[in-house]
């Protein structure tokens, strides 16, 4: 299993009341990871839109671990174990960086869809031949 590392500094605007970072933010977290991970392998968003393609997000999870605070380095590892079918399953780890404690796990499942029909579609030859190594 190959893994990608994305790192995020924890900003003040990501934390709440208790100095923790909101819950929620983790899914953009997860975001960054992934459209990193792309990116790095060749298939930034902009490219795969260019190609009739979306990839709308169908489920998402996650499960929080320990409190991450502002000003922490996170580091979020991506990974895909499988082949996509007509689906693509994303998971997440996030960890921080000083002492490598689990902050977070987490998983996005997105669907490939034409552009302009918004029908579902298997992945294009050339996303699976820029993921190859992932699965």
């Amino acid at each position: 299993m190959l893994l990608h590392k994305t790192e995020i500094r924890v900003r003040y605007a990501d934390t709440d009341q208790m100095h923790i970072v909101y819950n929620g933010k983790y899914f953009e977290y997860f975001e960054v990871g992934r459209t990193e991970m792309l990116r790095d392998n060749g298939l930034p968003y902009s490219l795969i839109e260019s190609n009739g393609y979306l990839l709308p997000v169908l489920e998402t999870g996650a499960r929080y671990l320990s409190p991450a605070l502002y000003d922490d380095l996170l580091i979020v590892e991506s990974s895909v174990n499988e082949k996509p079918e007509f689906r693509i399953h994303i998971n997440y780890r996030i960890f921080r960086k000083s002492d490598n404690l689990a902050i977070a796990e987490g998983f996005t499942e997105h669907v490939f869809v034409n552009k302009e029909t918004r029908k579902p579609l298997r992945p294009p030859d050339f996303f699976n031949y820029a993921m190859k190594s992932f699965f």
